[in-house]
């Protein structure tokens, strides 16, 4: 099992930027291909961006192509998202998820195939 905590988040202008982090427990963090997701006001909870185990690959939401970039440090146990050049409609509560998976290269863009979640951080653009 693995647990996530998030954070980095907090108010910012539209146009800044902010750098959210998720912390996993445990030693086998490099076995789990990880993704954000985030849950608008009123809103289903949204794919953002998600990376490989080995973070060889990555991919983003339409949404943040450009703008947001995912990433890992597996010998800090910890996953990354850099989002830059944001918008009010980019505030929502960000949650960080993680799947254990056999390859490398693997990634997931869905919440069923998650099965392990973060409790959020809020992340608030102001106009």
């Amino acid at each position: 099992q693995v647990q996530l905590v998030e954070s980095g988040g907090g108010l910012v202008q539209a146009g800044g930027s902010l750098r959210l982090s998720c912390a996993a427990s445990g030693r086998t963090f490099s076995r789990y291909a990880m993704g954000w997701f985030r849950q608008g006001p009123g809103k289903e909870r949204e794919f953002v961006a998600a990376i490989s185990r080995s973070g060889s690959r990555t991919y983003d939401a339409d949404s943040v192509k450009g703008r947001f970039t995912i990433s890992r440090d597996n010998a800090e146990n910890t996953v990354y998202l850099q989002m830059n050049s944001l918008r009010p409609e980019d505030t929502a509560v960000y949650y960080c998820a993680a799947d254990a998976v056999a390859s490398t290269t693997l990634i997931h863009t869905t919440k069923a195939d998650y099965g392990y979640w973060g409790q959020g951080t809020q992340v608030t653009v102001s106009s």
